[in-house]
């Protein structure tokens, strides 16, 4: 199924990462929250990471989450942020494990929409 509303058109589980990175970003208090959907169509939802002696973005989190539980590919990323544009460093993030036709979505704190771009 693909919806058409302030999100563009997009499918039911790339809606639902969107909603499941915003949850993150909320419950956790962090900058950004994100999710990745692997090739089983299980998802993995994480946080900014901001220690002193590792600091990773939500999406970088996301897709080790999804390494370290043995995906061998990803179907679509998602990641909320106050940010512009998803950043050349969490594209490149899931591009190594999805390739470079992987989506990646970019929404607002709100949950609209603002950029999908492929990993590239």
């Amino acid at each position: 199924m693909t919806l058409s509303s302030e999100h563009g058109d997009l499918g039911a589980e790339d809606l639902k990462i969107i909603t499941l990175a915003r949850s993150a970003r909320a419950r956790n208090g962090v900058p950004e929250g994100a999710a990745v959907r692997d090739e089983t169509g299980r998802t993995y939802v994480a946080g900014t990471v901001e220690l002193e002696s590792l600091k990773l973005s939500a999406l970088q989190t996301a897709v080790a989450m999804a390494v370290a539980s043995g995906a061998r590919s990803l179907e679509a990323a998602a990641v909320v942020s106050n940010a512009g544009a998803a950043s050349a460093e969490d594209r490149a993030a899931v591009r190594d494990l999805g390739g470079p036709e992987t989506p990646v979505l970019l929404a607002g704190p709100d949950g609209k929409l603002r950029e999908a771009v492929t990993a590239g």
